[in-house]
């Protein structure tokens, strides 16, 4: 019900590094997570910042760059390797005019996509309800 994505959709990958120590680590790990959801990598965008930007998470030129992507190589949605406030993902999806998810959803995704039991399936179909209701997800009764 929830999956943002269908598995074989063409993804531009964005990575921002906020410090230089272990980020690399963390942007192959990031690679191997959209990979495994079935997911076509085409290209990955990766820049730094001292904090996020409140409106679009990247800067203003970044984001023009990120969508200047999307556009060229065709891709169907965007993923970013850190977590969107729900504003900042709308932003960005009206921005890039495609489906834009961040690290979170990415996992909840696959879980979703793994899920076989009926339990299973509620488990994560309500960690997708938070996550979207809130731009965070916390583990425990709400």
């Amino acid at each position: 019900m929830f999956d943002r994505y269908e598995a074989g959709e063409q993804a531009v990958l964005v990575h921002i590094n906020f410090t230089h120590d272990g980020e690399w680590d963390d942007l192959s790990e990031f690679q191997m997570l959209v990979s495994s959801s079935g997911v076509d990598a085409l290209q990955v965008v990766v820049g730094s910042r001292q904090s996020p930007h409140p409106k679009y998470f990247v800067g203003e030129g970044k984001a023009q760059e990120i969508a200047d992507t999307v556009q060229q190589v065709g891709a169907d949605i965007v993923i970013f390797n850190h977590t969107l406030s729900a504003a900042q993902e709308r932003n960005l999806e009206q921005r890039f005019k495609c489906r834009v998810l961040d690290r979170t959803g990415l996992i909840l995704d696959i879980f979703a996509q793994r899920a076989r039991t009926h339990e299973g399936k509620l488990q994560v179909e309500l960690a997708q309800l938070r996550h979207l209701s809130t731009g965070w997800y916390v583990a425990g009764p709400p």
